[in-house]
């Protein structure tokens, strides 16, 4: 994986996009250790609570778009369009659902995916659909950006908030809303809701704490199995992303 930039865009909040954009860092970094590359850079966009900025780790540079009279100004996304071009590497952009509308807007307008990718550049739109009460409005937003652009998405299925089907019980990659906009989706990803007990408990204090999963191995905060349950989520995870057609 070699000069790729991974946008994270769903309008719906608190539906899971900075543990999304951790987890393909994540990824993304052990790849280009693996292979010698640029060290991954991230960016963190939401102007309200930028969490992924929180993750010491990944080095990850807020981008301050909001004025002092706390309006967003779009043109202050030039700054990071800067950064993505001007420099080598793979590049993962977390996106807060106050900056989602005025992100995509001044990607739209400016004509930024069409800019990256003839400055040789891979761009990837990951969007998140939730299951239970959030499947509409996900789902809703996983149309809307399938229409408004022609990058290749990834689909996140979050199952934490429910299963990702209708109530007639049909599940949404079987749904028409899927079936036309399909061949867009390069792959997928299953955030699999697990026992919330132990997994859940598990990944609560790892993400609480900041941390990634590397640091977790290392950290005398975690028992040992606590580590193995970390493990195992980020295993499945991480095969499922060398999964993706990138």
């Amino acid at each position: 994986m070699q000069n790729t930039v991974h946008f994270i865009l769903q309008g719906k909040g608190g539906i899971g996009k900075t543990l999304v954009s951790t987890i393909l860092a994540q990824w993304i970094a052990s790849k280009d250790v693996a292979e010698g590359q640029q060290p991954l850079r991230c960016y963190d966009t939401d102007q309200e609570n930028p969490t992924f900025s929180r993750y010491k780790a990944m080095n990850v540079k807020h981008v301050p778009v909001m004025t002092d009279s706390r309006t967003i100004d779009p043109k202050r996304f030039d700054a990071l369009m800067i950064d993505l071009l001007e420099e080598e590497g793979n590049c993962v952009i977390d996106n807060g659902a106050n900056t989602f509308s005025p992100l995509m807007g001044y990607l739209i307008e400016n004509d930024c995916f069409a800019l990256l990718q003839e400055s040789g550049r891979k761009v990837y739109i990951h969007t998140i659909v939730g299951g239970g009460d959030t499947l509409h409005d996900t789902a809703t937003g996983f149309v809307s950006t399938a229409k408004a652009t022609n990058v290749p998405l990834v689909l996140w299925e979050n199952e934490h908030f429910g299963l990702l089907q209708s109530a007639s019980g049909k599940q949404f990659i079987e749904s028409q809303t899927y079936a036309d906009n399909a061949a867009r989706v390069i792959g997928r990803v299953v955030l699999t809701a697990r026992n919330a007990d132990t997994f859940g408990a598990d990944l609560k204090k790892m993400n609480t704490a900041r941390l990634t999963a590397a640091e977790v191995r290392e950290s005398d905060r975690f028992n040992v199995m606590e580590k193995q349950r970390i493990k195992v989520v980020f295993r499945d995870l991480f095969e499922q992303l060398d999964q993706v057609q990138w």
